[in-house]
């Protein structure tokens, strides 16, 4: 089995240009042996009201208007009055319906750090270029911090995206909000940013708190918090289960300000005592929808329940199904709603993804997958879906075996395993990854061209979070499907919710 860094996999498999007689010996040779039947390992096998797109106009406005009266106060009492009273992070001026918050001259940059510390992964040594020479004026519409605006200009950030321009201003007002984008228009930026704004660095108690549903969502957003508060030396840690708790432990006990975590993990640091949660000044569910549909409800209730009735609280998603509904009431006040899809329909997709369909019987799918490989360009980043981990198993290994640089992951495989997989996949040595849906979420590498739906989702939801890991922050991406006959259920409803008009359809050229 080829490794990812096979050099025949490149020009063999990555050359559309090859000549007719080499297709039909590859064709020939797939006919005997189709890649996902090679069996892989098996021991894994398992068997309210408003709407509103918009923020503040501008700073004037919101003084003509006044400022924010449901006086939510800190409520704490700390002990520690002249670094905090300096710092300006008090709640009073909200209380008294007076007064504009104005970050750059709210706080000083504490220390000389210049860089932000995370116990997680190393921060990545490239980052994106600016488009754009005059970044940090864009951004200083929104009254950020000058620390934060670096940070934002060397991440290449720009200018804001529509989510982060309709949420930042309301959550630096220190409003609740509720946030609704499709995947991949930058929701990890969208709280980060006030969240880096809002911690006080120098402090040792943790006073930002980031639920997510996956280890691979907790790393991705603890990367991008700590690229986001490196100039003012905020400290990140993801804390996860399947890695030991040691290590999360220590960097615990040298204090970080924000904390990133699945809420099975989080509970279990508290029944330990060593998280508190009492200093909290903003908490984040992000992609609380799927927290809830993988059963993190009572987790995510004993969270937040200890937590400050006065923390500011902030709930990010793709989609808002009506059943976390209930948990907005009970834990946000007053929220400010902002839903950047369609009122109608309910879910988007980004236009910059090209949405694919192929009908194909199941026993085809085999040659169905490599004839579209084959189209694809052998420098592109692919990502391909099945249901299940043996299902993966088996598509990687017949996958390399066939000298495409593809390599599994899924749930059943070690933490170290994963880790491995996922930072090939990330860094670029590793083109092809065929993955369950715990990569659905949280995986953001922009470099990825296509993704493939080698098995259906089970709902609109999963299609839409699985297809938003191409084409991310505006690039063009490819999303391709396969019908099979027992897809056509899920099929009509993407359709339904979607819209008939993004839809491609195509044929394979052996029916």
């Amino acid at each position: 089995t080829p490794d990812a860094s096979d050099s025949r996999s490149g020009s063999v498999r990555g050359d559309s240009e090859s000549s007719e007689e080499d297709s039909r010996d590859r064709r020939d040779r797939r006919r005997r042996t189709r890649p996902d039947q090679v069996v892989g390992p098996d021991s894994r096998r398992h068997g309210r009201h408003e709407n509103s797109s918009s923020a503040p106009a501008s700073r004037r406005q919101r003084d003509d208007r006044g400022r924010d009266d449901r006086g939510r106060g800190d409520g704490r009492d700390r002990g520690q009055d002249n670094a905090r009273n300096d710092d300006s992070r008090n709640r009073d001026a909200r209380s008294s319906g007076v007064g504009t918050r104005t970050p750059t001259s709210r706080r000083s940059d504490r220390g000389n750090a210049e860089r932000g510390r995370t116990s997680d992964q190393p921060l990545p040594s490239v980052q994106p270029e600016p488009t754009n020479s005059q970044g940090t004026e864009l951004w200083s519409d929104i009254e950020l911090s000058k620390s934060i605006v670096e940070s934002l200009h060397d991440m290449g950030y720009v200018q804001p995206s529509d989510i982060q321009e309709a949420s930042i201003p309301w959550m630096l007002e220190g409003r609740d909000v509720v946030a609704q984008a499709v995947t991949g228009s930058g929701k990890t930026a969208a709280f980060g940013i006030p969240m880096c704004e809002s911690v006080d660095p120098s402090s040792r108690d943790v006073e930002g708190l980031v639920l997510v549903p996956t280890r691979e969502l907790a790393q991705q957003v603890t990367r991008e918090l700590a690229l986001i508060g490196r100039k003012r030396g905020i400290g990140v840690v993801a804390v996860y289960g399947g890695e030991p708790i040691a290590r999360q432990i220590k960097a615990l006990e040298q204090g970080m300000a924000i904390v990133v975590g699945t809420p099975g993990r989080i509970k279990d640091l508290m029944n330990r005592r060593i998280l508190e949660l009492g200093y909290v000044r903003m908490a984040v569910l992000d992609e609380a929808d799927e927290m809830l549909d993988i059963g993190f409800a009572d987790d995510m209730e004993f969270i937040l329940k200890r937590t400050p009735d006065s923390r500011q609280t902030a709930l990010f998603s793709a989609t808002i199904p009506g059943f976390i509904r209930g948990l907005i009431r009970r834990y946000l006040k007053d929220p400010r709603w902002i839903q950047l899809v369609s009122d109608i329909k309910g879910l988007e997709t980004v236009d910059e993804v090209d949405q694919i369909f192929y009908d194909v019987a199941g026993q085809d799918k085999a040659d169905g997958i490599m004839e579209v490989l084959d189209n694809v360009a052998s420098d592109s980043q692919v990502l391909i879906f099945r249901k299940m981990q043996v299902g993966v198993d088996r598509l990687s290994a017949g996958l390399a075996g066939e000298g495409f640089p593809a390599k599994g992951i899924h749930g059943g495989m070690s933490q170290s395993e994963r880790n491995r997989v996922m930072n090939a996949f990330r860094d670029g040595s590793l083109r092809m990854l065929v993955a369950t849906n715990l990569a659905a979420r949280g995986l953001d590498i922009p470099a990825i061209s296509h993704v493939i739906n080698y098995d259906m989702p089970e709902s609109v939801e999963e299609y839409v979070h699985r297809i938003g890991r191409t084409a991310r922050m505006g690039k063009r991406g490819t999303a391709i499907s396969f019908i099979g006959e027992w897809d056509y259920d899920v099929h009509d409803q993407i359709v339904a919710k979607i819209g008939a008009d993004k839809m491609i359809r195509k044929k394979f050229s052996f029916y």
